[in-house]
């Protein structure tokens, strides 16, 4: 008896390094066959890099993943939660359900050609700087490539790609989640351009953000003054008293805001103005006080200007609810396909765009591009707002991050723009679609890696959640930056 329990255990033993074999080489496959995919991606990307289209306006960016999906085989979902450049795009029909979230809205006033050097786009309003080109084709790339080994595995499963609009400040997820685009999904899986790479557990601040008009009443600046009431003192009104209430909200909060608009003369008091403002915290319930804070100053500063006040919140984002398993077996797939390696002309390049950073490349004070960062279950908070935090709180959610711009680099910089336009974002891209198609063969190959996910999930989410969105039932703001 006790033989053959050892026999037993012995072939046990054998048949699961057999599996783990076999998913080594069903890996290596996936990463193979992205990687021969390169320039067709790269072509991709730089496409909707030149269209540098913003929030709700991505016409062409969305229309140019759908169609490079549909020809894979994907069935297209258009104009989904009343957004029309937002979409879903699925192949097959069974269980389980894995999603990739795909960004593709630039940001205004970013337009910087693929250079080292600071050197505008004429002409151009708008550029990648938070990288969304690569972000949304490195998530198309990852998705064919896993409807590819499903296809030729016959493993059960169904991979989705959320092709979601408006991130930046349009809030273009919480819609999606609002509609219930999520409800079937086991896992949700995103990726992020940065000058690192790593796969740690990831939070984010809450926000709420909205414009605040003003309207009063015009007249001559100068020989009838009296008779007008100005908009704009109401704007500068509020901002005054925003700034002072800086010193009574939580250290850790954040308040900021730009004049949108001012008037168009100066000798003509201004009937209309406006400001754009954002509200952010580690904590919904205090952005939710402190948004409704701004609101009553913007009451007040009606009431002593003689104007009147109107406000339309435009997002609202939930923080990231991170789920450390899922984070872990990312990290683990990240660490094995490994970093971004530069050629000697993209070491020359990324040199010079750290000249303009005000450090030496090679000594920056951050680990190079082709360096993983070791793994740390403590949830690193990314300092900015992101409606992925919202998809988190609906399904079991993990992200990475991936060196696309040149360590040191920050977000929405104009050096962010220029490398994420050449070979040094190209191939950040590539490992990010390596790193997540490897992890989804993961979870398909797996199920259990999905139940402990949701266990977790459910654990640190508690039970009892309730889903609200911080913009509340508003219709999508589609006309946030017209």
């Amino acid at each position: 008896m006790k033989l053959f329990c050892i026999i037993l255990g012995f072939l046990s033993f054998n048949s699961s390094q057999d599996k783990q074999a076999d998913k080594a080489r069903e890996k290596e496959a996936i990463i193979k066959e992205i990687d021969s995919k390169s320039a067709y991606y790269t072509d991709i990307a730089k496409k909707i890099w030149d269209y540098a289209e913003v929030g709700y306006q991505e016409i062409k960016s969305s229309a140019l993943l759908q169609e490079t999906l549909q020809k894979e085989g994907f069935t297209i979902e258009r104009g989904v939660a009343g957004i029309p450049t937002a979409f879903v795009a699925t192949y097959g029909n069974q269980k389980p359900v894995i999603s990739i979230l795909a960004e593709y809205d630039a940001l205004p006033g970013l337009a910087q050609e693929a250079v080292p050097y600071r050197k505008t786009i004429e002409g151009q309003k708008a550029g990648h700087a938070c990288g969304h080109h690569l972000f949304g084709t490195g998530s198309v790339a990852a998705a064919i490539a896993v409807k590819n080994w499903l296809k030729k595995s016959g493993k059960l499963g169904t991979i989705k790609v959320i092709g979601s609009p408006a991130e930046e400040g349009g809030s273009g997820k919480v819609y999606l989640v609002r509609e219930g685009v999520f409800s079937d999904t086991d896992v949700a899986l995103h990726w992020h351009p940065s000058d690192q790479n790593k796969a740690n557990p990831l939070s984010a601040l809450a926000n709420i953000s909205g414009k605040i008009r003003f309207r009063g009443i015009s007249a001559h600046a100068a020989s009838a003054p009296e008779r007008g009431r100005s908009a704009l003192d109401g704007v500068e009104a509020l901002n005054y008293m925003i700034n002072m209430m800086r010193e009574h909200v939580p250290s850790d909060a954040r308040i900021h805001y730009v004049i949108t608009k001012g008037g168009e003369a100066p000798n003509v008091v201004p009937d209309f103005a406006e400001g754009y403002y954002y509200a952010r915290h580690y904590n919904r319930d205090v952005v939710r006080d402190i948004w409704s804070r701004i609101v009553k100053a913007a009451e007040g500063a009606a009431m002593g200007t003689g104007t009147t006040a109107e406000v339309e919140i435009i997002g609202g984002t939930h923080d990231i609810l991170p789920v450390e398993g899922l984070a872990s077996l990312l990290h683990t797939n990240l660490e094995k396909i490994g970093g971004v390696e530069y050629s000697p002309e993209e070491a020359q390049f990324a040199e010079k765009i750290s000249e303009t950073l005000g450090v030496t490349f090679g000594s920056v004070p951050r680990p190079g591009a082709n360096r993983i960062l070791p793994f740390s279950a403590l949830a690193e908070n990314i300092g900015g707002s992101t409606d992925v935090g919202d998809v988190s709180w609906v399904v079991p959610t993990v992200g990475l991050r991936v060196a696309t711009w040149v360590p040191g680099t920050a977000a929405h910089s104009w050096q962010a723009v220029a490398a994420g336009g050449s070979g040094i974002g190209m191939k950040g891209m590539m490992v990010a679609a390596k790193a997540m198609a490897t992890t989804i063969l993961d979870l398909l190959s797996d199920p259990e890696h999905i139940h402990s996910a949701k266990e977790e999930w459910l654990k640190v989410r508690g039970s009892n959640f309730q889903y609200n969105p911080l913009l509340g039932d508003r219709e999508p703001a589609l006309d946030y930056r017209k």
